[in-house]
This record gives structure tokens, sequence and C-alpha cells, in this order.
């Protein structure tokens, strides 16, 4: 087992924005992955299996719901502090992070802002500590960046709500405990319904055969004449407006969390190109792979300024879905391109386990398609900017 040598490059000296707290909670994230997520990471890739023991772990260092206040379980950090987690763990793995991202953006979030104080209750403490599990349905197998076609539906039955329909590719679905669904009510409008594991005519198979997020696990949600209580719909918000208002929130995390993935295969190739003899000298002393290593480290100065400032913006709650958008868009691609180009510095050993490299291009695979495609996002600037919709 190779150790965790990892150094994140800081070539503009970003640490100095970061306060006192920004740099204790990022820290305390990075020493975690290096003990208990790099060590296993690759043998759990291989064996398509979740590490369902660093749960824990991930709930210790403020993983899960890092924004939600404190007296519903949360840690109460900022949104910078937020992203900073999420770059962390997804140096680590992309799997990983989409565990935390979607305990935390797409499940607590939710539930804390479109929720009554009974849920919040009920629900966020349980999350926050990783004692429940919970997962996101949006995504369905005809409807995937035309959510607002989605056929999921439920009626009302006076005393209950009956749920059916079916959602695709839902992240922690096999073991999550709650999932937050989002479905047609009798009119056509959408509505957030919190469905329990264990309601008569729920179930979460397993996606198998994945060659990305292999540490990740994914599966379906399907309700067959589910009876959902009354008090389990999200009341404060409907539309589709409100599942969006939640991709907002996990793209931002994508954003920065795709930087981490960037910084770990730069790093692994910058180490590897001064250790690596050809030709008499370090593969480093060679023009193009300079050029490799400077492309790279220019743009993730790129992507890390990019993601600060949208952290400020959010914060301050001014941050735009099509900003968030832009940075998504623009780290992950930023990150697959990276890895890419580190593989190939690393010849025949870059497709192997014993570097991190190869796991991350796969796994970024998936990262560019989820939470809204790379096309998507570029149309969602372009709208942005012109004033005209292209991809309705």
């Amino acid at each position: 087992m190779k150790p965790d040598l990892f150094e994140a490059p800081d070539y503009y000296n970003l640490d100095d924005l970061l306060s006192e707290e920004h740099v204790l909670v990022r820290d305390a994230a990075r020493q975690w992955v290096k003990r208990d997520i790099s060590p296993i990471i690759e043998e759990y890739a291989q064996k398509a299996e979740f590490p369902k023991q660093i749960i824990g772990g991930l709930a210790e260092i403020g993983a899960f719901g890092p924004y939600i206040p404190e007296e519903y379980g949360g840690a109460g950090l900022d949104q910078i502090s937020y992203g900073l987690i999420m770059q962390e763990i997804e140096r680590g793995d992309s799997g990983v992070r989409s565990t935390a991202s979607v305990q935390s953006s797409l499940v607590m979030y939710p539930i804390f802002t479109y929720g009554t104080e009974e849920q919040r209750k009920k629900y966020l403490p349980k999350l926050a500590s990783g004692e429940w599990m919970g997962c996101f349905g949006l995504t369905e197998p005809n409807h995937g960046s035309n959510p607002g076609g989605m056929e999921t539906k439920y009626k009302d039955m006076g005393d209950h709500y009956l749920l059916n329909g079916a959602k695709l590719w839902i992240s922690n679905s096999p073991f999550a405990d709650v999932a937050v669904v989002w479905a047609k009510n009798e009119e056509g409008r959408i509505h957030g319904l919190i469905v329990e594991r264990g309601m008569e005519g729920f179930s979460t198979p397993e996606t198998h055969n994945k060659w990305s997020l292999r540490a990740s696990a994914t599966g379906e949600l399907i309700f067959s004449d589910v009876k959902v209580p009354k008090e389990n719909l999200l009341p404060n918000k409907s539309g589709l407006g409100a599942p969006l208002g939640c991709l907002d929130s996990a793209r931002y995390g994508i954003a920065w969390g795709a930087i981490g993935a960037a910084m770990d295969c730069y790093d692994t190739a910058l180490r590897y190109a001064k250790e690596r003899i050809q030709f008499g000298k370090p593969i480093a002393a060679f023009q193009l792979q300079q050029k490799k290593l400077a492309e790279m480290i220019t743009e993730i100065t790129k992507a890390q300024l990019l993601a600060f400032r949208l952290g400020q913006l959010k914060n301050e709650g001014r941050a735009t879905t099509a900003q968030i958008s832009m940075a998504k868009r623009n780290n992950v691609d930023v990150a697959i391109k990276i890895a890419r180009e580190a593989r190939q510095m690393l010849g025949g050993m870059g497709i192997t386990g014993e570097y991190s490299i190869m796991r991350h291009m796969m796994n970024l695979e998936s990262v560019i398609t989820y939470e809204g495609t790379h096309d998507i996002h570029l149309l969602i600037t372009g709208a942005d900017i012109t004033g005209h919709p292209a991809f309705k």
C-alpha cells in the first residue's frame, strides 16, 4: 500500500484569502482523507463497493450538512468551508464526495429549506450524524436533462398520498434510509415528498456494471402504490424551481470537488515526472512534460479563483444559477482534461490501481454528466447572456 504523499498546489497563495476556520476545516478533511480514504479506496473501487465504514468519519469532519445550523445537528459553517470539504473529499474519490454531496445538498438542504420545523427536527440531526443516510429522486428513465417531464406522480387519498413511478441513477439509494422524491400531483405541480425505507411498495434496486464511481452505491427508486403520510410533504416550495434549488447547492459543491480530483492528478504526475528517468534524466526536464504540468497548474489556479469567488457570492446570497453552472462546467472540464494528460505522463503505469489517475478519470466521466451535463451548463450560460433559452 503506497503512502499518501499528496501536497496541495497553491500557486497564487490562495490560503492567504482563507479564514483560520476555513484552514482548520480544510486540514481536518485533508488528514481524514489521507488516513481513512487513500489506503482503502483503490480496493473498494476495484470491487465496486461503497465503504460504509467511512460514514461515521464523514460525519465527524462535518461533511454532512456543514452549512446547516448547529441546532439541527449541522456544523453551522459557511459556504467556502463546505466547498473546501468537498474539495478534499473528492481529492480522495469522486464517489465518496458524491455520497456527501447528496446527503448535504440534495437531502438535508431541501428538508431545511422547504420543510416544516417538525421535519427538520425529525430528520436533520440523524442525517448530520450519519445515523440515517439519504438520497434524492429527480432523474427518471425517460427524463434526465428535462426533469420537468417527470412521470412519477402522487394522488391525494384523503389521509395519505399514493405515490407511483421510478427514478434512475440515484446515488446512495441502495442503502438510503430516506429519499427526498420529486413527483407531480394531480394538477401536474411538482412537490417534494420524504419517503422512508420500509414503506410498502418502495424498493431500491442497485445499479451494477459501472465503469465510473465504482466506490459509490448507485441505484433506482421504485414506487408501487406507496402510501406516504401527508406530513411528509415538503410544503414551503413547489414547482421545478424547488429541486433545481437543491441542484444549485450540489453543483456548487461539485465545482469545488472537481478541483480536488484535478489537484490529485497534478500532484501525482508532478511527483512521477521528477522520479521517472528516461534518456538519462527525469522526464520533468523535457519540454513537453513541463508544458503539460504548467498548463495543469494554470488551470487549477483559475478554477480555485473561480470557486473562491463563487463561495463569497454564495455566502452573500448573491450567487446565481448561471454563475454556479459556469463554475461546475469549467472546473469539471478542467479536472477531466488534467486527468487525461496526467495519465499520458505516467505511460502504462497510469492505467494501474497503483496510482489514482485512472480512477479519477473514470469517475469524472460521471461528474461531467450528473447534476446537469457539460452541454446543458453551456446552454444555461448561453441563455443567461443572450436571454434566449436554446434547450426548450
